[in-house]
């Protein structure tokens, strides 16, 4: 398997870890997992502070057409290990166990608890931009212009107007093509692209309910994307590393508009379940929230858990095993 330095030149072929190793592999796509599932946050965010994204993208542009002639001339086993498919297993199988088992934890915090969520969210990014802006491997006109462009994009998206699209199977397939893209960039989140859909309350209803069409329909349109996406994705970080770095950094810094914990509901709507959901929303200054909502604007703790957050990064940095 083919890896690239930070300064995007290919490396040689990669020995494999012991086991020890895959269990932490695990256990960062069971992180990946329950950011995805946050709207604001990406996976693919956890993915880069962790040292796996660029082998993930690797691993998943080497799912093509003629790697099924592999698996027809020299059998599974080359065939499994030319698309690192331990790799991909342990870190999807962490993924899907984080989806399944979080997606109610956070839905509740979500709604009972939201600026204790959102606080540490907000930490886990902004550490995340730090992050980015040291990996980075060099600063000139056209990364300024990147970031920049980068900050506008996700910030517009922010802004946009939630839609509300029919929960057809078919609709879910084209969802989960359009979210995973964006799951897998860091700093755009696919729930927050689910959210301006209208299918982020369907997607998590039908990981509540195990609705089995929605969630394999689903399934197959991210499949699709991963694979469709991780080859352009691969060869921009490639050829233009240091202008994409950059732009993922303002994408990051974009984000953080969506992530502020004090926000003041200026609109609402029903979905089809009965339940009342924000739909647009305004972003406040805490000192100002309790006089706005009537709400405690529990400033102490979202000081507490925006550290947590912030810190979570750089100790996953510090203690990052290379894949």
């Amino acid at each position: 398997m083919v890896t690239y330095s930070k300064d995007g030149s290919e490396g040689g072929e990669r020995e494999s870890p012991p086991d020890s190793h895959w269990v932490l592999l695990f256990f960062k796509g069971v992180a990946m997992g329950a950011a995805d599932v946050v709207p604001g946050v990406s996976g693919g965010t956890i993915a880069f502070i962790t040292g796996i994204y660029q082998r993930l993208l690797n691993a998943l542009k080497s799912l093509h057409p003629f790697s099924l002639r592999i698996l027809w001339r020299e059998g599974f086993r080359e065939f499994w290990r030319a698309i690192d498919g331990r790799f991909l297993l342990t870190l999807f199988s962490g993924v899907l166990v984080s989806i399944l088992s979080f997606a109610r934890v956070i839905r509740y915090f979500l709604e009972y608890h939201p600026i204790m969520m959102w606080s540490f969210f907000f930490g886990l990014v902004l550490a995340s931009i730090v992050f980015l802006v040291r990996q980075t491997p060099q600063w000139c006109l056209q990364e300024i212009v990147a970031v920049v462009l980068g900050a506008l994009i996700a910030l517009g998206i922010s802004m946009l107007r939630p839609a509300q699209l029919p929960d057809e199977w078919w609709v879910m397939m084209f969802s989960g093509f359009i979210a995973i893209c964006a799951m897998i960039l860091p700093g755009i989140s696919g729930s927050f692209i689910l959210l301006l859909m209208g299918m982020y309350s369907v997607f998590i209803q039908a990981l509540s309910e195990l609705n089995v069409l929605l969630l394999v329909s689903f399934g197959v349109g991210c499949i699709i994307g991963l694979i469709v996406f991780s080859h352009l994705l691969s060869f921009l970080l490639h050829r233009y590393l240091s202008t994409m770095l950059a732009a993922l950094t303002g994408l990051l810094i974009g984000s953080l508009n969506v992530l502020w914990p004090w926000k003041q509901i200026i609109e609402t709507t029903v979905n089809r379940y009965g339940k009342v959901i924000p739909l647009v929303q305004e972003n406040i200054s805490p000192y100002s929230y309790e006089i706005v909502t009537g709400n405690s604007d529990q400033l102490a703790i979202a000081i507490v858990v925006f550290i947590v957050g912030f810190l979570i990064v750089f100790v996953l940095e510090k203690v990052n095993i290379k894949y």
